[in-house]
C-alpha cells in the first residue's frame, strides 16, 4: 500500500506506459466507493484513490468541518479492497495555491438546475478538483457513482470541453438492503433518521410506476403531497429529466428518463435518482 500527500511524487511511482484508474473521493469511503475501487482495479493495471475533502465545492467553512472524515478507517478500507492501490491525501496547498480559486466553466442548464439551484458554486468547485486531478495524473479511466448523476454530466462536458483523454465511466448507485442509496453523508444520520431516509427511494420507485400511465406534472404533484405528509423530510425538488441532457420530461417517451430527488433530513441533505425506463 502506498500513500502519498504530493502529486508530484506519487506521479514519480506511476508507469506512464500501463493503464491507469483514477477514483476520486472526499473520503468518508463506504461500499458505493469500494464498489468504484474494484471495478478500477479489475479494469486497469494501477489505480489511484484520491481522498480530499475539497473546499471550493462547498458554500461555506462550517459545511466543510461538519463533513465527516476519517482517514485511517478509509486506509484500511482500502487496503483490503485493492492492496495494490496508490492513496493520494493531500493537503490543500498540494492542489490550490493561498487565493484557493475555482476555474470557470460554462455548462449551461447542467448547473442551473437541481443542485446547481441549491448549492451556488457547487459545480465550478466539483469541475476545478476534478480537472486538476485528470490534468496531474492523466488516468485512463475516472471512476464516478451515478447517485450523483447530475455531477456525473458535469464532468463529461468538463472532459469534452477540455479535450482530456480520459474515459469516465458511470457506475450503478450502491444501496443497502432496504434501497436507501450509500452516502458519506449517511453517517450523519441517527438510527431514526437512517431508518426513515427509505422514503427517498419508496417515492422514486412509487414514480417509477406511475410513469407507465401518468406525466410527469402529475406525478410530480403526487410525490410533493406525500412530502407534506412526512414528518421526517423536508423536500427541496424532484424532477423528472431525460438523462442524456436533463431537459425536463413531460411524459414517457423513447428517451431513457430518470427520476431526480433531493430532501433534507434533519440538518443532512441527502439526493437520489433512478433510471424510469430503459431501451
Amino acid at each position: 500500500m502506498n500513500f502519498f500527500s504530493q502529486y508530484s511524487v506519487l506521479n514519480s511511482c506511476l508507469n506512464k506506459n500501463k493503464t491507469i484508474g483514477l477514483v476520486p473521493t472526499m473520503g468518508a469511503l463506504h461500499e458505493g466507493h469500494i464498489s468504484l475501487i474494484e471495478r478500477a482495479t479489475i479494469e486497469n493495471e494501477q489505480v489511484i484513490v484520491t481522498i480530499f475533502v475539497n473546499p471550493t465545492q462547498f458554500e461555506n467553512s462550517e459545511e466543510v468541518k461538519s463533513y465527516p472524515q476519517n482517514l485511517n478507517l478509509d486506509i484500511q478500507m482500502i487496503k483490503k479492497a485493492s492492496p495494490k492501490s496508490m492513496i493520494y491525501a493531500p493537503k490543500s496547498n498540494d492542489l490550490y495555491d493561498s487565493k484557493m480559486k475555482t476555474y470557470r466553466y460554462e455548462f449551461g442548464i447542467l448547473e442551473k438546475i437541481m443542485e446547481g439551484k441549491f448549492r451556488n458554486g457547487h459545480f465550478q468547485g466539483v469541475a476545478t478538483i476534478v480537472e486538476k486531478l485528470l490534468n496531474n495524473f492523466s488516468p485512463t479511466k475516472a471512476y464516478f457513482g451515478e447517485k450523483d448523476f447530475q455531477q456525473l454530466l458535469i464532468i463529461k462536458s468538463l472532459v469534452n470541453q477540455k479535450k482530456i483523454s480520459t474515459s469516465i465511466v458511470g457506475c450503478s448507485t450502491y444501496r443497502d438492503s432496504q434501497g436507501l442509496a450509500l452516502s458519506s453523508r449517511n453517517k450523519l444520520l441517527n438510527t431514526k433518521e437512517l431508518k426513515n431516509a427509505i422514503f427517498l427511494i419508496e417515492q422514486l420507485k412509487l414514480a417509477k410506476s406511475l410513469w407507465k400511465k401518468e406525466n410527469s406534472l402529475r406525478i410530480t404533484k403526487i410525490i410533493e403531497e406525500n412530502f407534506l405528509n412526512n414528518i421526517w423530510l423536508k423536500l427541496d425538488y424532484f424532477d423528472i429529466r431525460f438523462e442524456n441532457n436533463l431537459l425536463k420530461a413531460k411524459e414517457k417517451s423513447d428517451q431513457k428518463t430518470r427520476a431526480f430527488i433531493a430532501a433534507r433530513i434533519g440538518k443532512t441533505r441527502l439526493i437520489d435518482n433512478l433510471l424510469l425506463n430503459e431501451y
